[in-house]
């Protein structure tokens, strides 16, 4: 069971010369409190205080005062199921796990109990409950690598869009030089899944750099402008280069079979605390297999 209690976030905020004479909701709105949060502080038992004391987001703050807000989480999360996954950093705030491949993120119709949600239920036990699930960012269920979960409504609000992520991929073309790929892309014909370029489309664009060279395949490292479905899968796809493994846009399975592509870094500031932070997990064994 998880050390960090979720179902109370108590934040405290020395108030400096900035925000002297200044409103409490002008002061939480500059942090990332949003109008919605907001309104919840309002409601809830001591939501706000100063210097211990109950007050109105309209009351104003002087040098050196005590605010304090508490977050009560909502939501429900899925049922929990014990399964083996690293986790690579947790606070009270936020925590990041090491997706293994061929694992989904978030329940859906086929897949009920055996989620990456099922699994960070089952870690905070008895504090998951009137907690949700809240995924900063999801990776496709054969991707493998790092997923960032907030903990609670304001983390979730701060982070979202807010995180860079290094992902690495092996493509079945030797790829010498680094460059962008600047393709717009769109659901592809009545696919629900599968995705093509388009002039139609939404802008994608992608940045690569090769790392190595190995029989005929590359190592890239990849960075992403746009967050569109599929979109490393589909450019490398566009240019001759799929994926290995990845069977829905044409990759040579005979060395992998699932795409070969992992988030291996983050960078974000700390929703709370806005430090610089960095996480990185290792390769998985099937992955360092083609590498």
């Amino acid at each position: 069971m998880s050390l960090f209690l979720l179902k109370m976030r108590e934040i405290e905020f020395k108030i400096s010369s900035e925000y002297r004479g200044r409103e409490i909701r002008e002061f939480l709105k500059s942090f990332g409190v949003s109008s919605s949060l907001l309104t919840k502080l309002k409601k809830t038992k001591n939501g706000i205080t100063v210097n211990g004391e109950f007050a109105r987001a309209i009351d104003t703050l002087n040098e050196n005062d005590i605010l304090k807000i508490i977050i009560a989480d909502s939501g429900n999360m899925p049922s929990p199921t014990k399964m083996d996954i690293e986790i690579c950093y947790e606070d009270r705030d936020i925590i990041v796990l090491n997706k293994p491949p061929f694992l989904p993120v978030h329940e859906s119709r086929n897949h009920i109990g055996d989620t990456l949600s099922n699994f960070v239920a089952y870690h905070l036990g008895k504090e998951s409950e009137n907690t949700a699930f809240r995924a900063v960012f999801r990776l496709d269920r054969d991707t493998s690598g790092l997923v960032m979960v907030a903990k609670n409504e304001l983390a979730a609000a701060k982070l979202a869009g807010k995180v860079k992520k290094d992902y690495y991929a092996v493509v079945g073309k030797v790829i010498k030089a680094g460059g962008i790929i600047d393709e717009p892309i769109a659901r592809c014909g009545d696919s629900i899944i599968k995705r093509c370029i388009s002039s139609e489309g939404e802008r994608a664009v992608t940045h690569y750099e090769p790392v190595s060279i190995k029989d005929g395949a590359s190592l890239l490292k990849i960075n992403l402008e746009t967050g569109r479905t599929h979109q490393i899968r589909v450019h490398f796809a566009h240019i001759g280069a799929p994926l290995l493994g990845d069977s829905l846009y044409g990759g040579d399975c005979s060395r992998i079979n699932r795409q070969a592509l992992h988030c291996k870094t983050i960078y974000f500031n700390h929703p709370i605390t806005e430090e610089e932070m960095v996480i990185d997990c290792i390769f998985p064994d099937d992955f360092k297999e083609v590498i």
